[in-house]
């Protein structure tokens, strides 16, 4: 049985998943046709119901968790990992007091309107409303060249940006640890749920087999990585990995899955995602 997949070609995702698409794994009688888009295209493309499995941010999540389940395994939470407001402004006071002006004039670029990192912004910064969708790989050029005043960075930007000469505005993974005591959860790999419930618990499965593969051949899947990392440097993939891929990836666990349901129940009573009817899980 061949099913879709969806996931980026960031380090974290190709280390989770190199060894279920390669063989390297017993795939149990599933073979995957795989897209490789950037986060948001995954997200757009989960609003449309496109893949069967898919890598997604978890505040685009709450609005398809009527057509997918979360998986346990492949997952990225954890702390330190949340996305950065930086700016190309030294003047980091001048900065500070036009974000907290009522109605700041500041043009944010931010890597996705349905991204966890968006949504973080939103709860910091709720009056920060000139915003501009960009890829997130462009927004530090972006910044550079003046097009912008504030970005909003996720993924391997977070080791990049300080030798541009850029500077850190504000960590809204530690605004969210701060406020939360939780785990920040920024990504999750769904399934979808017209999949009949064994294979939705095979692919729950094969994930964490995955998972463990890498975790216990870290230099297994290095090509496969390098390949779609471009022109990162290996010592930034290895960060960017270990940054992201962690215990919750293998099992979101009591822990994980208590951040998960903080967020969305922070989400839900603020109005910034819809109610939400089913059980966010794979549930045999």
């Amino acid at each position: 049985m061949e099913l879709t997949l969806g996931f980026s070609p960031c380090p974290n995702d190709t280390f989770i998943f190199d060894a279920l698409i390669h063989g390297k794994i017993d795939t149990e009688g599933l073979s995957f046709k795989v897209f490789f888009d950037d986060v948001e295209t995954l997200n757009q493309k989960a609003l449309r119901g496109e893949l069967d499995i898919t890598k997604l941010s978890f505040h685009a999540f709450a609005y398809v968790a009527e057509q997918y389940a979360l998986l346990d395994a492949g997952s990225a939470l954890g702390f330190g990992v949340g996305p950065l407001l930086i700016c190309k402004q030294e003047n980091l006071e001048k900065i500070n007091t036009e974000l907290a002006a009522e109605n700041p004039q500041l043009k944010v670029a931010i890597p996705g309107k349905y991204t966890t990192a968006n949504f973080l912004l939103g709860a910091a910064y709720p009056q920060l409303s000139n915003k501009r969708e960009m890829i997130f790989s462009e927004i530090e050029d972006a910044l550079l060249s003046e097009e912008i005043d504030l970005g909003l960075i996720i993924h391997e930007n977070r080791f990049t940006y300080q030798a541009k000469g850029l500077h850190k505005v504000v960590d809204l993974g530690a605004y969210w640890e701060e406020f939360s005591g939780c785990a920040i959860p920024l990504g999750g790999i769904v399934v979808n749920r017209k999949l009949p419930i064994e294979i939705q618990d095979k692919v729950n499965r094969l994930v964490r087999k995955s998972v463990e593969f890498a975790f216990a051949n870290p230099k297994s899947g290095i090509e496969f990585i390098r390949e779609h990392a471009q022109a990162m440097e290996e010592e930034v993939m290895y960060k960017h990995i270990e940054l992201y891929v962690n215990k919750y990836s293998i099992d979101l666990g009591l822990e994980g899955r208590k951040a998960i349901d903080t967020l969305f129940d922070i989400a839900t009573k603020n109005e910034v995602i819809p109610p939400i009817t089913k059980s966010l899980y794979v549930t045999s």
